[in-house]
């Protein structure tokens, strides 16, 4: 089990990044949450099996498809966390 938190910055507001990243991270099977920040990045945070995790990492530099990532920042949580399904936040 390994819990990430994610900054995903670039052009990831307004190009459906949470919808698309909840999609990914159910299909993936991780839990956690997204939400857009006040910067105009996205904040994520995923927690699975290291596989689905480095998966999701991935996914992040590519993201939605009308986005444009130019970063990707991950900081390891420890320990893990355990989230009860993926959510998007407000």
């Amino acid at each position: 089990m390994k819990t990430v938190q994610v900054r995903i910055e670039g052009r990831v507001q307004g190009v459906y990044f949470r919808d698309y990243t909840r999609r990914e991270a159910l299909q993936q099977g991780v839990d956690g949450w997204v939400r857009n920040l006040p910067d105009g990045s996205v904040e994520a945070v995923i927690s699975g099996s290291d596989k689905a995790v480095e998966a999701m990492l991935d996914w992040f530099q590519i993201g939605s498809p009308h986005a444009v990532v130019r970063a990707v920042k991950v900081k390891d949580i420890v320990p893990p966390r355990e989230y009860p399904g993926f959510d998007i936040r407000f």
